[in-house]
């Protein structure tokens, strides 16, 4: 069952409101660099599981862009447990993690090609090489 939210202040209420759901910064590079290597795509695939970031239904794959924070990327310095409501929190993680593994499953399971990129690795030239090489190795063969 599902943690109800914790009351929270208004100050901590305005600042989560603040926290874009789409469009990040993380996702706009990534679809740039599916763009730059000649690759097309969909955004806002609700119907598929688990909503994938970007998705190309016709060669079948998807991928996952994920904020470490909100997805808990384990040894990543961005993930940590608020320190506010932690049984709240730690909850809502673990929470997270386990959908985010039922729809990469699912997806496996239907023949897609699944790709997840956190957050974290785009911010470095090496980070960003890197995904853009495995973005190219999965998603190319997926043609």
């Amino acid at each position: 069952m599902r943690a109800r939210p914790p009351e929270t202040d208004a100050e901590t209420s305005l600042r989560l409101s603040r926290i874009p759901q789409s469009n990040t910064g993380p996702e706009l590079i990534v679809r740039q660099l599916l763009h730059a290597l000649g690759h097309r795509f969909r955004l806002k695939n609700r119907d598929l599981p688990g909503s994938p970031d970007i998705a190309n239904r016709a060669r079948r794959w998807a991928v996952f862009v994920h904020g470490c924070f909100w997805h808990a990327h384990e040894g990543c310095s961005r993930s940590s447990v608020p320190k506010r409501n932690r049984a709240f929190w730690k909850q809502k993680f673990a929470e997270n993690r386990a959908r985010d593994q039922r729809a990469e499953e699912e997806l496996l399971g239907a023949g897609w090609a699944v790709v997840t990129i956190w957050e974290c690795e785009l911010y470095s030239l090496a980070g960003v090489s890197e995904v853009t090489h495995r973005l190219d190795a999965i998603v190319g063969d997926a043609r």
